[in-house]
């Protein structure tokens, strides 16, 4: 059996012819010693075809067919016109580097290809020694091919990720969760250092933030007076406060600080406040983001637990694959496993556990209002990722729907029917985006006269049918006579056991 090998370049196709098959697979260790030289491998490897890519964008249509599994127009036309044409006594093998290649390529063009044994070795020869073995062909213009095919696809493949939106808000919540540790340690460093000269602040002022914005604003505590009551209390939004501080500079107890020490706790104050500042910028980006691409999930669990949801899920469209059961434990991973492998119980909730449903409920029901959360949370993802117009009515209703099962729990108060809240929730949703239900009107409409159209024609081929092959007694017509005459038989036969009938 003949074997010819497919190596797909950046320049374009090229197919080779490979002598003696069957004895190379034999003498696997002996190809793989002969890669490296190209006398040898010349006498494995003859070229029998190359066809160059016409256009950068030609090759990129290629590269992303073949990266996804599909034959590409160009490749089958060239396979087409370099392989023979198969045959009982012409058999042979077509060698590819991918799998998914090799059976598309089984499917369109009928061909048997193979990505196992020698074929991986003489497909590292091809590319060890490919601009040799074309004519004018270079190893400057293979490089050149392969560096800017290289970027375009990498271009394309950032440029059309389905997952872009999911991305920043996966980017932004390990930032905000990055930037409250950040914070939290710094206000720490902050207060300690501080309280060496104003040990009394911390008590009057225990918010991180507006802490450091005091000890921003007040520097030495001997320069406070009664001038600077204004402007501390704009930074505290307090009168007493305000006028507390400048009681306790008098009287403190802290130790007198040098000019310099000043300067670097000034400086790192100004720091921890813009810090804290763009944390809420942060947050309000975060929020906006989640209300274009997940609004009802948003509205369901709040911003920042569905934007965690999304980013352990990875995106948007694996959290709306995942089951109920698997949202529900979805962060807690290794209490799940530590818990089968000592056969204790289960977990009953992981990143759910930051919603304020869970805070509310009862020790007893935390683990039923988990269940039932996690069910609302997989219907509210699959909402956001596969609807066209996305609102957040769906995500209310959710919602009200978590806050009636609360109060059953509390009071035994019986919830309304989820047939009847996802009811309101589509009409509601249809008096917001009118179009598109229009559109599915529309489309019903279209499928509705396209069934009555086939019901018809087939209804009028039946009645012909009919009409050809009945006469007005209701029994078969006769058929044109045939060669041996087999119809007329059957004819006298129904006839005759007519005539017994009747006899009887």
């Amino acid at each position: 059996m003949a074997l010819y090998v497919l190596y797909e370049h950046a320049a374009g196709y090229a197919v080779f012819s490979v002598k003696e098959f069957e004895e190379i697979a034999m003498l696997l260790p002996q190809v793989e010693q002969s890669v490296t030289d190209l006398s040898r491998f010349n006498s494995i490897v003859k070229l029998l075809g190359f066809s160059p890519f016409k256009t950068a964008v030609a090759a990129l249509e290629n590269v992303n067919a073949i990266s996804e599994g599909i034959v590409p127009d160009d490749l089958s036309v060239f396979l087409d016109s370099v392989l023979p044409k198969a045959s009982k006594s012409n058999k042979f093998t077509l060698g590819v580097a991918d799998a998914k290649l090799g059976a598309a390529l089984g499917e369109a063009l009928k061909i048997q290809c193979s990505h196992i044994g020698a074929v991986p070795e003489i497909l590292r020869g091809i590319r060890h020694h490919f601009p040799k073995l074309v004519k004018g062909f270079s190893d400057k213009s293979a490089g050149v091919a392969q560096l800017g095919l290289g970027h375009s696809y990498s271009r394309c493949k950032v440029k059309f990720n389905v997952h872009r939106s999911d991305n920043m808000i996966i980017q932004s919540i390990a930032l905000l969760d990055q930037l409250d540790k950040d914070i939290n340690t710094f206000s720490m460093r902050i207060r300690e250092w501080y309280s060496y000269h104003f040990p009394e602040l911390v008590k009057i002022v225990p918010d991180n933030y507006l802490f450091a914005k005091v000890a921003h604003f007040v520097k030495d505590r001997k320069s406070l007076s009664a001038e600077s009551l204004e402007a501390l209390e704009e930074i505290v939004m307090d009168s007493e406060k305000a006028q507390a501080i400048i009681d306790a500079s008098k009287m403190s107890m802290g130790m007198d600080i040098s000019v310099i020490d000043l300067l670097n706790i000034e400086m790192f104050a100004k720091r921890v406040v813009h810090l804290s500042e763009y944390r809420h910028q942060l947050a309000a980006y975060l929020h906006s983001k989640m209300g274009n691409v997940a609004p009802n999930l948003q509205s369901l669990i709040g911003d920042q637990v569905g934007a965690r949801l999304i980013s352990k899920a990875g995106s948007l469209t694996n959290l709306a694959k995942y089951p109920a059961s698997t949202v529900q434990i979805l962060g807690a991973e290794k209490a799940l496993f530590r818990a089968l492998k000592t056969k204790s119980n289960t977990p009953k909730y992981g990143l759910l556990f930051n919603s304020s449903f869970i805070g509310r409920a009862n020790a007893k029901n935390k683990g039923r209002i988990s269940r039932f959360l996690a069910n609302k949370c997989s219907i509210a993802s699959r909402i956001d990722c596969f609807t066209e117009s996305p609102s957040n009515v769906f995500g209310e209703a959710l919602k009200q729907q978590v806050e009636d099962r609360l109060k059953f729990y509390e009071s035994g108060e019986t919830p309304r029917k989820n047939l009847e809240v996802m009811k309101e929730a589509m009409e509601a949703a249809a008096l917001i985006n009118p179009a598109g239900t229009e559109n599915g009107t529309k489309k019903k409409k279209k499928n509705k006269k396209r069934k009555q159209e086939d019901a018809e024609n087939n209804g009028d081929a039946a009645d012909e049918t009919l009409n050809e092959t009945a006469n007005g007694n209701g029994t078969i017509a006769e058929e044109e006579p045939e060669a041996d005459g087999e119809p007329k038989k059957k004819k006298k036969k129904k006839k005759n056991k007519n005539k017994e009938a009747a006899d009887e």
